[in-house]
């Protein structure tokens, strides 16, 4: 398969990976040995005020080394733990190395969560010190530091609207960086005294699960775990100092921590920031990365661009495009099959890009990518297909923050759409004989939840298992599937067992659709709540003229309601009766990742959703 994807993917290349890329047992020792190795290279860049501005490797050293310093000469101890509370941005990276390099705990905070959550995060981590991006995260702080007895210092990045705070308790991060020049020059060994006393076994992080049941925990990694497994990934979705990266998904969430911004600080990859998370479509196409991960929601929004771009376009464009697909399409079937690809087909693939596909993939600016990364989240086998019928290979990988990140996943030798692919060589990961749940056991399993011991025992067995809450099957080939959340397995009046997360998937494939949850658990029939995507269903709105003067009125339309009763037609065909979805009802209210119905990570809490909707829900039954 991957000779295919080379011919068919401009800057594709194969390489095993070599063990050990940098060497260290912690994340000091591997940071400071990266900056020896690579010293002047480019390591991050972030666009600023339209302007692309690089940090190398020596630069970021320079920058943990004041910001280290500065921590230590606050009172900062070793095994304290300090909090950042931003957006994805370069200052977060090197505070995050700073804090671990002066031997502490380093826990993120989203920067959508309420003051009320903070005060729980930073009161649960007992933070002593808080870094935050600019004014407005400082506002949720001071607005909850009187119950935060153990906070002793907030750090501002951005100190814009500030300038006249006169707070004993706030100072900028330059002001930070600067009290760490002058002791720098007082204590010159102390900050690589504290990094050389860091141990594997030592707790370097904290990564808060998103709270979608009860509130937030807080996942215990160590820098063992980390480290074991950043090199175990980086075997699979191989990169380095070549590659370009983009890092823009929140990097208090495991993905981009792990695998963005330490799997790059292992390998030499390049971290490229994007301006801000509503960029990121433009961003992508000026970085155009050769290995981007990212998670369903982004893929689905790229398609949906492509689709809604596709109806725009002229006759001719059309038919080019349909021609050029179902040449991709077929040749893609073939492979995944194992099947051998006819020269005459490969030529007509050739003559496919030229004309369409290249264009569809320089419009999404994964042209450059050599593989696209698919996880957090189940995503729809069709989309994946589609990615591959233009010619760049999607692997979906599958883990979670309690795994450290990837625990199975497809590899380019051979993928498998629908599924999480195999477990990866660096952990075991076997089904429940009873059950079904897919445990793991291995290195990279988190050390357990921070102040929850008996919460940590029911997770992890005596003898190893981490018990990940997911249902799956596996092949004959050892690719793993999964069919749903234990909690979430519908089971209807009739007995019938229902996988909601398939029939979401399909929805969610829609461009009008970002999310979607099915209802149906001891009830006659499935019946479904839908998020719409704004974007796209306004612009339907507009080219039909369908008039609507909120986003309440533009669901409740005959003609938005008409155009997603389609897409859930679209959807029946594809099961049986007996899992088809009967009604729908479609969020009448404008949502962000402030409101409590989604997560940070901008899914649907299920459980909130179906209470907070009751009523609605019970109407589809009537």
């Amino acid at each position: 398969m991957s000779n295919l994807w080379n011919l068919t993917s401009p800057a594709a290349k194969q390489a095993s990976s070599p063990s050990i890329m940098m060497a260290g047992e912690t994340i000091p020792a591997v940071f400071w040995n990266a900056v020896q190795a690579r010293g002047h290279n480019v390591w991050m860049r972030q666009k600023e005020f339209g302007i692309w501005h690089s940090h190398t490797w020596l630069g970021t050293a320079q920058a943990v080394r004041e910001i280290g310093h500065g921590l230590i000469s606050i009172g900062f101890a070793a095994g304290d733990t300090a909090s950042i509370l931003s957006n994805t941005v370069i200052e977060w990276v090197q505070t995050d190395i700073a804090i671990l390099c002066a031997g502490g705990v380093c826990n993120g905070i989203y920067p959508t969560d309420a003051g009320s959550q903070v005060e729980y995060l930073c009161s649960d981590s007992r933070t002593s010190v808080l870094f935050v991006e600019d004014d407005e995260q400082l506002d949720k702080v001071l607005e909850v530091r009187h119950a935060l007895p153990q906070l002793k210092k907030i750090v501002v990045f951005d100190m814009e609207g500030l300038r006249d705070l006169s707070d004993p308790m706030v100072i900028s991060l330059q002001a930070l960086r600067d009290e760490g020049l002058r002791h720098m020059e007082l204590h010159p060994e102390a900050l690589m005294t504290r990094s050389n006393a860091c141990k594997a076994e030592d707790l370097a992080i904290l990564i808060y699960t998103s709270g979608t049941t009860g509130k937030p925990k807080g996942a215990m990694h160590s820098h063992r775990s980390i480290l074991h497994s950043v090199r175990g990934t980086t075997s699979f979705v191989y990169q380095d100092e070549h590659d370009e990266r983009m890092c823009f998904l929140p990097l208090c969430h495991v993905a981009e921590r792990v695998g963005g911004e330490y799997a790059a600080l292992y390998t030499g990859a390049k971290l490229n920031f994007v301006e801000n998370p509503e960029t990121v479509p433009e961003n992508v196409r000026e970085i155009a990365p050769t290995v981007f991960t990212a998670v369903p929601r982004v893929w689905e929004k790229f398609y949906s661009a492509v689709m809604i771009s596709l109806k725009e376009a002229g006759a001719v464009q059309q038919a080019v495009y349909g021609w050029a697909i179902g040449v991709g399409t077929k040749v893609t079937d073939l492979v995944l099959d194992g099947k051998p690809v006819s020269g005459w087909l490969k030529a007509q693939f050739i003559i496919a890009k030229w004309l369409a596909l290249n264009n569809v993939r320089k419009l999404i600016g994964i042209h450059n990518a050599r593989m696209l990364i698919t996880g957090a989240a189940p995503i729809s086998p069709d989309l994946i297909r589609w990615y591959l019928a233009l010619g760049v290979p999607m692997l979906e990988v599958w883990g979670m923050t309690e795994t450290c990140g990837a625990s199975t996943g497809n590899v380019l030798a051979r993928i498998k759409p629908s599924t999480i692919g195999p477990a990866a060589h660096f952990n075991e990961v076997r089904l429940d004989p009873h059950t079904n749940e897919i445990l793991v056991r291995g290195n990279n399993v988190f050390m357990g939840y921070l102040n929850l011991p008996d919460k940590t025992a029911q997770t992890i067995s005596a003898d190893g298992w981490l018990h990940t809450g997911d249902v799956g099957t596996v092949d004959a080939d050892g690719y793993f599937k999964i069919t749903d959340r234990m909690k979430d397995i519908i089971i209807t009046a009739g007995g019938k067992n229902i996988t909601p997360s398939e029939l979401e998937n399909e929805l969610k494939f829609s461009p009008y659709i970002t999310d979607a949850v099915v209802i149906g658990d001891k009830r006659p029939y499935l019946t479904v709540i839908i998020m719409i995507d704004q974007e796209n269903v306004e612009k339907f709105a507009q080219d039909n003229d369908v008039p609507f003067s909120n986003y309440a009125s533009l669901t409740r339309s005959e003609a938005v309601q008409t155009l997603i009763e389609g897409e859930m037609a679209r959807v029946n065909k594809k099961f049986a009766r007996v899992e088809q979805l009967k009604k729908f009802w479609l969020l009448d209210t404008q949502l962000s990742a402030e409101d409590e119905e989604l997560t940070p990570t901008m899914k649907l809490k299920r459980k909130l959703v179906e209470a907070k909707y009751a009523a609605q829900i019970e109407a589809m039954y009537h």
